[in-house]
């Protein structure tokens, strides 16, 4: 299975979650996994979703996974709103359009680490990190950030970021430690991947410029 393709049929869903297709068209037909219907009529699920739902969930069959994004992104929508901004020192220095970018792209750090729990695949994640982190740098120096700015930036939207993992996980009650330990370790890979491409971004930047 094209571990890249986001859309699933039935059967690699059941083979996704390790049970029978029975019980996947079941699951659905009951709202406990979020279905797609194409033109045809034929289901599809999306893999964001499901893994999602495998990650947090595990013997936990009443838990559905579309409420747990929509859960996720309600809650970095809640740490990344204007008044948590109040005491960073380095948003005052943005305009209205440079803080809409920057909220957005802390939405855009959110899914492209759901994007990693979905497949798994560390080589696709490191390189959409990357891109991140170049982004970050760019619109750092867009806007006239110092390096040290580009970096609390940064920060500032991973912790919000995992703030609101921690407490989906919390309200899921997931307590198998394995599932805890596997989120940690993605979460650390992913954006240390992202703030190590900011500072060689801005590092190339910077020596572009001197340049004679």
């Amino acid at each position: 299975m094209d571990s890249k393709r986001e859309w699933l049929s039935l059967s690699e869903t059941a083979k996704l979650l390790g049970v029978h297709p029975g019980t996947i068209r079941a699951w659905a037909n009951k709202g406990v996994l979020p279905v797609y219907r194409t033109d045809g009529g034929h289901r599809r699920f999306r893999r964001s979703e499901i893994e999602l739902w495998r990650m947090t969930s595990r013997r936990h069959e009443d838990t559905n996974p579309e409420e747990m994004t929509r859960q996720l992104l309600r809650l970095v929508r809640v740490h990344i709103s204007e008044k948590n901004f109040s005491g960073a020192w380095w948003y005052q220095k943005l305009d209205e359009n440079a803080r809409r970018q920057y909220r957005q792209g802390g939405k855009s750090l959110l899914q492209g680490f759901l994007a990693y729990l979905a497949s798994g695949n560390e080589e696709e994640a490191i390189a959409e990190a990357r891109s991140q982190g170049y982004e970050y740098a760019a619109r750092g120096r867009r806007y006239h950030l110092t390096h040290i700015e580009a970096v609390h930036a940064f920060l500032f939207f991973r912790n919000a970021l995992l703030s609101a993992l921690v407490d989906v996980y919390v309200d899921s009650r997931v307590s198998d430690a394995e599932v805890w330990r596997e989120m940690v370790q993605r979460f650390r890979v992913f954006t240390d991947e992202v703030l190590i491409s900011l500072l060689e971004t801005y590092e190339a930047f910077e020596g572009a410029s001197s340049s004679p």
